[in-house]
């Protein structure tokens, strides 16, 4: 029997309100063939373009996209948000991948005694996160680096985004804007991808640092650009397994391992490759830094090749003497099997290669292979390198004479 007009125009409408309520969480074909249920901040609370904080909006999206039965993406869309502390815990009952894709702008709120965690978003206790989109997490640190304490007595100021704990994850795709803090800070982690980030931060920005890796094995970062008031990349204790590749680092500290031994009971750290970098108008290229009086512990098998330097002040450059009016006694980190390979620009120091390594465990196996350093500005000719308590093996052209 044919259905009346109205009755079906009725029966049209209520299919096409129903099919607007399912597109708030609708499935998406995923990667490996799975629906991905998407779950958008805004249908949780978040509200854009206002100064409203929106971290619990995006925790209610985030805990069903972590108790989804499928794989999930949570949604930041276009738009201006602000949160305060937000954190993404697990473990999730949802299969493997939870996407955060953040497509909009994400401001931190200013206030920072609402940070009691030391970070402004959280991702811990997760497997196979891939946090992209394209978006910006605008850390609004200038109305906070005035409180910065570089002496390192107090908490530091908040870090933009922390992963805690995390397994088999990316970012990618994301631009960083005046942390706070450290701009991303990964520890306790393994398997980790980054990849196509912007980080931008005046170089004036206290400890600041682009990206800082501690406590984690397997983890490549390439293809990005940071440029911040610290370190561009930091790689602290207990790191292994470590390959950087293609990162333009300037303004910033350069691409550091350390400092080391500050804290009891730090780890060692090894199998770093920090390859095919460019440095612009930094202050250090290739640096590694270890506290006096630290701790025993161990720095091997570091690479560092291909390096691009223009203006910097300190292309290649071992501290152990760091922090030296804090402490007397020399240095416990034993360095061996570190390569400083085709590294060449130019530098506006006299003295560009400083190997001052430690009294107590003096550094084995510096090699030191085709260095071609030139200066720049009216400095005049360039200093041989100094070298002190350190083993070094040379190869190719040394410009400036090695020591």
């Amino acid at each position: 029997m044919a259905i009346p007009k109205v009755v079906g125009f009725v029966l049209l409408l209520g299919i096409a309100i129903f099919s607007s309520k399912v597109a708030e969480c609708a499935p998406f074909g995923s990667r490996r063939g799975l629906l991905e249920t998407v779950f958008d901040v805004t249908k949780f609370g978040a509200r854009p373009n206002t100064e409203a904080d929106s971290a619990r909006g995006f925790m209610m999206a985030w805990r069903s996209a972590c108790q989804s039965s499928g794989p999930a993406k949570l949604v930041i869309p276009p738009g201006t948000f602000t949160t305060g502390e937000t954190i993404f815990q697990g473990p999730c009952s949802s299969p493997r991948p939870i996407t955060i894709e953040i497509q909009g702008t994400v401001l931190s709120a200013t206030d920072i005694s609402l940070y009691t965690r030391g970070a402004w978003i959280s991702i811990e206790h997760v497997d196979g996160i891939v946090v992209t989109g394209g978006g910006t997490l605008n850390g609004q640190g200038n109305s906070s680096w005035q409180y910065a304490d570089k002496s390192g007595s107090t908490p530091p100021l908040p870090s933009s985004l922390v992963f805690q704990t995390v397994k088999s994850s990316s970012v990618n795709n994301i631009n960083f804007v005046d942390s706070k803090g450290v701009h991303l800070k990964i520890t306790d982690s393994s398997d980790i991808t980054v990849s196509k980030i912007k980080i931008t931060a005046p170089g004036t920005s206290p400890n600041t640092d682009g990206l800082h890796i501690s406590q984690t094995i397997n983890i490549n970062v390439t293809d990005s650009d940071i440029g911040t008031g610290d370190d561009c990349i930091g790689i602290g204790d207990g790191t292994s397994n470590v390959y950087i590749s293609n990162i333009n680092c300037g303004p910033g500290h350069g691409i550091s391992i350390g400092s080391l031994g500050k804290r009891l009971n730090e780890k060692d750290v090894k199998g770093i490759i920090i390859r095919n970098c460019t440095f612009h108008s930094t202050s250090n290229g290739a640096r590694i830094k270890t506290y006096m009086g630290s701790p025993s512990l161990q720095v091997s098998d570091v690479v560092y090749e291909d390096l691009i330097l223009d203006n910097v002040k300190n292309p290649i450059v071992i501290d152990q003497h760091y922090h030296s009016k804090d402490r007397n006694e020399p240095s416990k980190v034993k360095l061996v099997d570190i390569h400083f390979k085709n590294i060449r620009g130019t530098t506006n120091s006299k003295a560009p290669v400083a190997l001052n390594c430690s009294e107590a465990l003096p550094c084995d196996g510096i090699e030191l292979v085709d260095i071609d350093l030139a200066p720049i500005g009216n400095i005049g000719p360039l200093l041989a390198a100094t070298c002190q308590n350190a083993k070094t093996i040379l190869g190719g052209k040394n410009n400036p004479p090695a020591c």
